[in-house]
């Protein structure tokens, strides 16, 4: 009697798949399904074989939903990629437009008035926690304002929980500014953390708020965000 037929046999009767049989014994499926095709298997061997074939489905949709999140991840970090050297061909040589639009939609705009009356003086304000936007709008200042390096006042504003230390060497380093640009007393706030409306450590160096009192500067970029708004 051929032996491994036998011991196919005894496999298949204890709940083993085609797969498995041939993996262990060496023999080839559609010899297995030739010789087993009338193996009568008990209703144990049937569901072991059921939940694994089961399990085989399940776990290649799981593998296909992480290859495809996978794809989709890549697809979305090439999109921006491609985005960002794109748009650095536009914005290039236009430091000005990108200080105006930053401006206009984070710095402060409205004159101020006392008694009901517009004073005379001004002054450029622009608050922002994202280094970045900071950066850019202090070279917006030097490049394209002309304001000079020592008239920008760096006012931080921060939460007790901030090293005071640690966030002016940060943004130091962001603003390319010295300690003489940065007011000597640090504005504190209310952190939200505090009355559980976020995360403690969402803006881990606070906000930063450059200021530049020039009344003639604040009018004149007014003036070129009310150019940009009528150029569209």
């Amino acid at each position: 009697m051929n032996t491994r037929r036998v011991q196919a046999h005894d496999l298949r009767l204890r709940g083993m798949s085609y797969n498995e049989i041939r993996l262990k014994l060496g023999v080839p499926k559609s010899t297995l399904s030739s010789w087993l095709r009338d193996v009568p298997l008990p209703e144990e061997a049937k569901g072991r074989i059921d939940e694994k074939s089961r399990l085989g489905v399940v776990n290649g949709l799981i593998k296909r939903n992480k290859e495809q999140t996978s794809r989709a991840q890549e697809k979305a970090r090439a999109i921006r990629d491609g985005a960002a050297r794109e748009i650095h061909a536009h914005v290039r040589n236009n430091l000005s437009l990108i200080g105006i639009v930053l401006y206009w939609a984070e710095g402060y705009k409205r004159l101020r008035v006392t008694n009901g009356i517009e004073r005379t003086g001004h002054a450029i304000s622009f608050v922002n926690a994202d280094p970045e936007a900071v950066r850019i709008f202090v070279r917006f200042l030097i490049e394209v304002l002309h304001v000079d390096k020592e008239d920008i006042r760096i006012n931080m504003r921060l939460y007790k929980t901030i090293d005071e230390q640690g966030a002016k060497k940060y943004w130091q380093k962001v603003t390319s500014l010295s300690d003489m640009n940065f007011r000597s007393k640090t504005t504190y706030l209310v952190s939200g953390a505090s009355k559980g409306k976020r995360p403690i450590n969402r803006l881990p160096y606070g906000t930063l708020q450059v200021e530049v009192y020039d009344t003639e500067k604040f009018h004149r970029l007014l003036g070129l965000i009310e150019g940009v708004k009528k150029s569209w």
